[in-house]
């Protein structure tokens, strides 16, 4: 059986030999089912209409702030269900708390999740609240975020066709740096600067893809407009794209110098060794667009003040998955184990 990863997701080899072939009962109205790569499922429903379904666990980082860290909770899990190209709408949450969680801390968190849900229109719908002994953070539960919409206006990461331009919004390693400068913000500014270690914070806010979503599919979908989605969570963006080709069954030529890249995050990434093509970025939305659209879903972003660039173009299967590097064309591999959580780890352990 192939290893296990020490730390982090599976692998998609990992998941194609272990989870993909024991998926409980099959039902035919599962349009979109379980796939490595693939954020949400889609499910049929009477009248033409869709449920599409996400879950994930609940990571939760005190230390940013009770209120702050719900915030950024709740976005994980909104993100993966608003790459259906639907709304997210429901949320189903299971909190285990560790015992030193206070009766102060929890209103603090429940009020983060709470107003985070108000503001993206997310109706609290089910959940577990309980004090376990052996939880502890960041991975403190479990929760699935649905959407309903209709049939032909969901979209998925297997949907990209050859064709389609990829779009990158915001550029690579978003999550990565954020999560640095809002954890050593004091360390980094000795390192690097105070200028660039608050630029590196600042990013926490920008650990989203709602909205990127929204409004690149507010210019249409499938023929009209933007034919897949994916958050390029862990493996970055090379990690991402991948997942989208393999998905879809097509090949990729991928330009790894067309990809933004802030200066806060090519400093905090040589920092702290991780590649920024590799590392996590939450916040960074790859989105596959007919080419006769594309032009018109970078304008809609840029105009919301999302930064948005061609990064690639999605090719037949034929024709391999590619990367483009100044020292010339080689193959496109997936960067298997994120190299974000073992360089976190080292800095909490020992410090920048």
């Amino acid at each position: 059986m192939t290893q296990l990863p020490t730390i982090g997701k599976i692998s998609p080899a990992v998941f194609e030999s272990l989870i993909y072939s024991r998926l409980g009962h099959p039902r035919s109205e599962v349009l979109v089912g379980p796939r490595s790569g693939v954020d949400v499922s889609i499910i049929e429903l009477p009248g033409g209409a869709v449920l599409a379904a996400t879950c994930d666990p609940v990571f939760f980082v005190p230390q940013y702030g009770f209120r702050r860290a719900a915030w950024f909770a709740v976005h994980i899990l909104a993100s993966d269900a608003a790459m259906s190209g639907l709304t997210p709408a429901y949320l189903a949450i299971d909190l285990n708390l560790p015992l030193s969680i206070t009766e102060t801390e929890l209103t603090e968190l429940w009020d983060g999740v709470h107003e985070t849900c108000r503001e993206l229109g997310i109706a609290i719908v089910s959940g577990h609240t309980a004090r376990y002994e052996g939880c502890a953070y960041p991975m403190v539960g479990g929760a699935t975020v649905l959407a309903v919409g209709a049939a032909d206006r969901y979209v998925a990461a297997n949907m990209a066709r050859p064709g389609d331009l990829l779009i990158c919004t915001k550029g690579a390693a978003i999550e990565a740096t954020a999560l640095f400068g809002a954890t050593f913000p004091e360390a980094l500014a000795a390192r690097i600067g105070p200028e660039l270690a608050e630029a590196a914070e600042r990013l926490f806010e920008q650990m989203t893809v709602v909205e990127d979503a929204r409004i690149a599919c507010a210019y249409g979908v499938r023929d009209a407009g933007v034919t897949s989605l994916h958050d390029a969570t862990e493996g970055g963006v090379l990690g991402g794209v991948v997942e989208i080709a393999q998905a879809s069954g097509v090949g990729v030529r991928f330009d790894e110098q067309a990809v933004p890249i802030r200066p806060e995050v090519a400093v905090v990434c040589e920092l702290v060794g991780i590649d920024p093509l590799a590392a996590i970025s939450e916040g960074t939305l790859l989105a596959t667009v007919g080419p006769q659209h594309a032009d018109g879903v970078l304008a809609l972003l840029r105009k919301a003040g999302i930064a948005a660039a061609v990064i690639g173009e999605m090719v037949s299967a034929e024709r391999g998955l590619v990367r483009l590097a100044p020292e010339g064309e080689r193959p496109l591999e997936h960067p298997g184990t994120d190299p974000f959580w073992a360089a976190f780890g080292r800095a909490m352990e020992s410090g920048l």
